[in-house]
């Protein structure tokens, strides 16, 4: 993507098509494999729904609403067990309604898009485990390798 802003993009084509970096929304999002179709948001946002935002310090940021409040909504990426708070419709610029990928497009209404979610965001607590248990066998193997001498971070 050229210089020009999401805003701008969204202001001169009506949505945005792009690929994400980073890994905040694995296992769901793939960086630089899967399309992202982004569309202007019409009205408050739902619970489950994938806002691309930008925060205050003007990085911008597409996670998952895990929470609707009257102000705000509670976000966190699908691979994240920090929840950000303060994130209001002033901040967000659009909305995922689609990921391209090889090909073959998930819409947020897909059958099994709906499953994942339910239980990658309500089971929030299986989701610490998971992450937080991957967390460790990575330290853990990192240490180990770095003591053998074999690699290095």
């Amino acid at each position: 993507m050229s210089k020009s802003s999401f805003e701008e993009v969204f202001e001169k084509y009506g949505r945005l098509v792009y690929t994400n970096s980073g890994d905040s929304m694995l296992p769901f999002i793939h960086e630089k494999r899967d399309i992202l179709i982004i569309e202007k948001p019409s009205g408050r946002l739902k619970k489950y729904d994938v806002p691309l935002y930008r925060r205050d310090s003007g990085q911008y940021v597409l996670h998952r609403i895990l929470k609707v409040r009257e102000n705000d909504y509670v976000i966190c990426g699908d691979n994240r067990i920090n929840k950000e708070y303060g994130i209001t419709d002033r901040h967000i610029i659009g909305v995922l309604t689609a990921v391209n990928r090889n090909g073959k497009m998930i819409y947020n209404n897909n059958r099994l898009y709906r499953v994942y979610v339910h239980l990658w965001c309500d089971l929030f607590c299986v989701r610490y485990l998971v992450l937080k248990t991957k967390s460790i066998i990575k330290r853990i193997k990192s240490r180990k390798y770095n003591r053998g001498g074999n690699f290095e971070k």
